[in-house]
């Protein structure tokens, strides 16, 4: 990791954005990106190593706002991008942020084979249950029996639970927190950074205008005090919480990048064409 020669700190957000941001006032994005910025903040990188990659939703804004290298790029692809933008500069923190939507539906392949490969990437999807953007359509990860503008009857498809398709496909670290919990998402992408390999950070947030209209929870503090009452840390008593979604780190496991690997093929590369001229 780069040693620090520019401060990062809240301060450090692009000022000629407008604020307050183009989310929905109460949303959990907003959340989210401080988290990004103090965890980087308190690592005490260097911002022009550090970039920051979004696809296409309401998380995909996010970048836009902090100022360090930052891309946006096309539905499904993010972590595409970042995995050339890693290849191309290792010494980079690559940062990726991404909704359940694009995560798991047209970039769920990319999710997949990411975490086999286990790049050193950071992933943080904010899974918030429904296609916030484009109208509330049911998502890879909303629950079975929610309303949607596409489920008016009633989801009749099983969800994704993101963070065990991350264990299971091979991710190096994998933690769950939700946007009610924030110093905890702030712990966990700290971890995720240092973390040698793909980290899987999901981040449970409302969507209070689409989801939770439509699910009968009134607003943003409703949908804050569900995240309150119906998770639980998974290093706590497990008995009389079986039914609460778990919240901590699941996997933190030490298994050998990709970018480490890639760059031994290229050292033995180079070693057999030296040998050959000879």
């Amino acid at each position: 990791m780069k040693e620090r020669t520019t401060p990062f700190i809240i301060d450090n957000l692009r000022g000629n954005k407008q604020f307050p941001t183009v989310w929905c006032p109460g949303c959990g994005n907003g959340v989210v990106l401080s988290s990004i910025v103090r965890a980087i903040n308190k690592l005490g990188i260097d911002k022009n190593y550090v970039t920051l990659v979004s696809g296409i939703g309401c998380s995909g804004r996010l970048p836009a706002y902090v100022d360090v290298n930052t891309v946006h790029t096309t539905h499904g692809r993010a972590l595409a991008y970042a995995t050339g933008i890693k290849l191309a500069k290792p010494e980079m923190e690559v940062i990726v942020v991404m909704g359940d939507g694009d995560s798991l539906a047209i970039g769920g392949n990319h999710f997949i084979h990411t975490a086999r490969r286990n790049i050193e990437l950071t992933a943080i999807i904010i899974n918030n249950r429904i296609y916030g953007m484009t109208g509330g359509q049911y998502s890879p990860a909303t629950p079975t029996g929610s309303i949607s503008t596409t489920s008016s009857y009633g989801n009749i498809d099983q969800p994704f639970d993101i963070s065990k398709m991350a264990e299971v496909a091979g991710a190096g670290f994998v933690a769950r927190s939700t946007v009610y919990h924030v110093a905890e998402v702030e712990k966990f992408i700290e971890k995720g950074i240092e973390k040698k390999g793909f980290s899987v950070i999901e981040v449970l947030s409302n969507c209070h205008t689409y989801y939770g209209r439509m699910n009968k929870i009134k607003g943003p503090v409703d949908l804050l005090n569900y995240f309150k009452d119906n998770t639980a840390l998974n290093t706590t008593n497990i008995q009389g919480n079986e039914d609460k979604i778990q919240r901590g780190i699941f996997v933190d496991r030490d298994v050998r990048g990709f970018i480490e690997e890639y760059e031994n093929v290229i050292v033995k590369a180079r070693r057999q064409k030296k040998y050959s001229r000879t």
